[in-house]
């Protein structure tokens, strides 16, 4: 390549960048307009990119777009926000207990996988090939059990975040049980892909691997919070910022190349970076929050980026028409049993009613990872394009909800009369 060509390329992407940027502030205000959460238009418009595109300027432009950049700018800003977000939700005070995390995430997945199933009892035995297709039949099984089971962390984390939930009981609950989750679905996609090729492959290799990063994270952990290193972290932010995004994008994409998700690169990068107590002698100091605190805000700058690249790999091919009928099953079972299912398990893990119907509204959040989800199916040659399309909007349609209802949630509790004690009157006393 020239150098004139490269000067064009990048100039060619920041154009692109731009157009996706304004594209993403328009989102916003509409959200807003129907108040609905700010990343809801974001998403909704980017997805929206693709078929506006090819509409409106044709295949040769949608053609030459620089997704390639794109892609890579879009997945650059997930992982430093995501880190961003998990090491805030660290920092936040230790008022989760262990037992709501596991009661909230078993139910939260346990609910979603055994509907998934009955989904796919349906879809074996109903004798329709449009929904059916010719993936064996515990292929199919698995995938569409993980495919109700899903919580898209990063969508979640900009509603979190867009109604100040960040650092609260709920927020840090609800994001720990959706990184758990993530973490989980990849497995059973894993397992799904290797049933459909005839064996279980790599699963095994990669449960292992987590294991190792989890340690591996840990042992950073110690050497980062070393006093020395949160002097020289409170002293060089700037440099600080650098290293923790160089850290996030190495891991996320070391994660990446073998098989598992970014996200949990995000996580376990953000589990290695100290916080708040760290350091002995400054229990109250975050010596690496400003750095991680700006990490973020590129990142949440970029991630519209994300949206719009996943619309274009999403929506690329054609589709056959739609089975209504799968798209109303497929939406009702999805926000059965993911609600229902998170509810259920932060009821057993002691949390108030309110709080568990909170929780299961937050984690019915699927959007982008399940749409990659989906994306990962459909090329596999598991799902059929008019199951594709049933579980896409599903997808859409719980993430729409999500902040809609959250906000109704807390509407209802606000407007509920607080009893007050009366005073009892005692015999001889006033």
């Amino acid at each position: 390549m020239s150098l004139v060509e490269g000067a064009a390329r990048v100039g060619w992407l920041v154009a692109a960048l731009a157009a996706v940027l304004l594209l993403a502030f328009a989102g916003r205000l509409v959200a807003r307009a129907l108040r609905q959460p700010a990343v809801i238009g974001e998403v909704a418009f980017g997805l929206a990119a693709s078929p506006l595109v090819l509409a409106v300027a044709g295949p040769g432009v949608a053609a030459a777009l620089p997704l390639d950049w794109l892609g890579t700018c879009g997945h650059i800003g997930l992982v430093l926000f995501l880190v961003g977000v998990i090491h805030e939700l660290r920092s936040a005070p230790r008022f989760v207990r262990g037992r709501a995390i596991g009661w909230t995430t078993a139910g939260a997945v346990a609910v979603p996988l055994a509907a998934g199933a009955g989904l796919a009892a349906w879809v074996l035995t109903g004798g329709d090939g449009g929904l059916r297709g010719d993936a064996p039949a515990a292929s199919l099984a698995v995938f569409l059990a993980v495919s109700l089971s899903v919580t898209a962390v990063p969508v979640l984390a900009r509603i979190l975040s867009d109604h100040n939930l960040v650092g609260t009981r709920i927020g840090t609950l609800a994001m720990t049980v959706a990184v758990v989750t993530d973490a989980a679905a990849w497995l059973l996609v894993a397992l799904a892909v290797s049933l459909k090729a005839g064996g279980l492959g790599e699963l095994p290799a990669l449960a292992g691997l987590i294991v190792v990063a989890l340690l591996g994270a840990f042992a950073v952990r110690r050497v980062l919070g070393t006093p020395r290193l949160l002097r020289l972290a409170a002293r060089r932010p700037r440099l600080t910022a650098l290293f923790v995004a160089a850290w996030g994008l190495g891991v996320a994409a070391a994660l990446r190349s073998w098989g598992l998700t970014e996200v949990l690169g995000a996580a376990l990068a953000a589990l290695a970076i100290p916080t708040v107590g760290t350091n002995p002698d400054r229990v109250d100091r975050d010596d690496w929050g400003e750095a991680v605190r700006a990490v973020a805000r590129v990142g949440r700058l970029l991630v519209p980026v994300f949206f719009v690249v996943t619309g274009f790999s999403v929506f690329a091919e054609p589709f056959a028409v739609a089975s209504w009928s799968a798209i109303a099953l497929v939406t009702l079972v999805g926000l059965v049993g993911k609600v229902g299912g998170a509810y259920a398990g932060a009821r057993l893990g002691g949390e108030p009613r309110e709080v568990a119907l909170s929780l299961g509204v937050l984690l019915n959040t699927r959007g982008l990872t399940e749409l990659v989800v989906l994306q990962i199916g459909y090329d596999a040659g598991i799902l059929t394009p008019a199951m594709f399309l049933a579980l896409a909007v599903m997808a859409l349609v719980t993430t729409a909800l999500t902040g809609p209802s959250y906000a109704l949630i807390q509407y209802a509790a606000h407007r509920r009369p607080r009893t007050v004690p009366v005073p009892v009157a005692h015999n001889g006393g006033l």
